[in-house]
């Protein structure tokens, strides 16, 4: 795919405790939604080249929900995940450490059902959930 969607956000954390929080799936149920309306009351990941990762995704109300299944092309612990989606898009997310900060980035093949404004939006709350919930 020629597009690809960009999300970032920088967290005053130690690397190693983003990567913590990104990773470990007692962490990922507690912010990988993008609003309070939405929960992710499972996730599991298999952390190596070829192990998947996946997380129910849905609304509280019990009206949607989908989920998510990736497997892994490339983990660095503290740099670097890499995944192909079930539906064969990619994504690529880095941590990169500065001081006592992580800037967490994460680059995806859109899909072709949603306005690309619309995925970034999605992907960017979701990623200041993650935020919030790993400072606080």
């Amino acid at each position: 795919m020629a597009t690809k969607i960009t999300v970032t956000t920088t967290l005053n954390v130690p690397v190693e405790k983003a990567w913590n929080y990104y990773t470990n799936p007692d962490h990922i149920t507690q912010w990988n939604f993008a609003s309070d309306d939405w929960q992710c009351p499972k996730a599991e990941n298999d952390l190596r080249v070829g192990g998947t990762y996946s997380a129910r995704m849905e609304a509280k109300d019990g009206s949607f929900g989908f989920d998510f299944v990736v497997t892994y092309d490339k983990v660095i612990p503290h740099q670097e995940l890499s995944y192909t989606m079930g539906d064969g898009r990619q994504a690529t997310t880095t941590f990169e450490a500065s001081e006592n900060k992580t800037i967490v980035t994460t680059t995806f093949d859109p899909e072709s059902q949603n306005p690309i404004a619309m995925q970034q939006q999605g992907w960017q709350m979701i990623l200041n959930n993650y935020k919030k919930y790993t400072e606080s």
